[in-house]
Parts: C-alpha cells; structure tokens; sequence
C-alpha cells in the first residue's frame, strides 16, 4: 500500500524529486546489470552519463506525452520548484525538467504504483537506447 493523494500532495515536490532520483538511479542500475555490461567501472560510467540532469531532461520529454492529468501536473510542480544552485553541466532548463522527472517517479514510488513506474522507465529506456 502506498501513500494517498492527501499524504502525497502535503510532501514537498523536492521531497518527492529526492526520493525520485534515487528510484530512477535504481532502475537504471538495475536495467544496465541486466543488459550484461559485467564491469563494474563500466556499469558506474553508464550509470553516470544516464542519470545526470541532460540525459535526465530527455527522459522527462520522452514520457510527458504518456502523463495522466495527475501525473503531468506533479511533474508541472516540479518543473516549476525552485532550486538553490544548478550544476555546470547542465542547463537551467535541463535540471527543472530533471527534478521533474524525479518528483513524478517519486510520488508514483510513494503512492505504490510500481508498475506504472516501471512502465514509464521502459518507454524511456526503448526511446533512448539505454
């Protein structure tokens, strides 16, 4: 049983975005073990290069057209957050849409919706390769 909509929209969206960020870093790890790259240093720097907020912001434009009304509007809530700092390698606009991201695969987390979750990473992982 997850959270209900009530204790999900009291949670912070960077709250959210946290707890999304290391989902993602998860199925991502999980999705490179399983495509066979056996090297550890290999299976790091794959890692890397996909959960950084550009590779980030191109996973959050492949699944915005698959978003429920609800979940486009969690994602239009982290979109819009405010941030203290962005990191050099990525743009302004690069890491709003990857904290996005992160708060949309962090609230479907939180409410259980594994399935729906691991739906949406497929989608990404097929449109981009990974």
């Amino acid at each position: 049983r997850g959270m209900t909509r009530d204790e999900l929209n009291a949670l912070s969206v960077l709250a959210l975005a946290h707890v999304g960020d290391a989902v993602y870093e998860l199925l991502v790890r999980t999705h490179l073990a399983e495509g066979g790259k056996g090297r550890v240093v290999d299976l790091h720097r794959a890692a890397v290069s996909i959960v950084r907020a550009p590779a980030q912001a191109k996973a959050a434009a492949v699944i915005l057209p698959l978003l429920t009304e609800e979940e486009r509007a969690v994602y239009k809530r982290g979109r819009n957050s405010h941030v203290n700092s962005v990191p050099h390698a990525a743009s302004k606009a690069e890491y709003h849409a990857a904290t996005a991201l992160e708060a949309v695969f962090g609230w479907l987390h939180l409410a259980g919706e594994g399935e729906r979750v691991r739906e949406l990473f497929a989608a990404i992982a097929e449109a981009l390769n990974y």
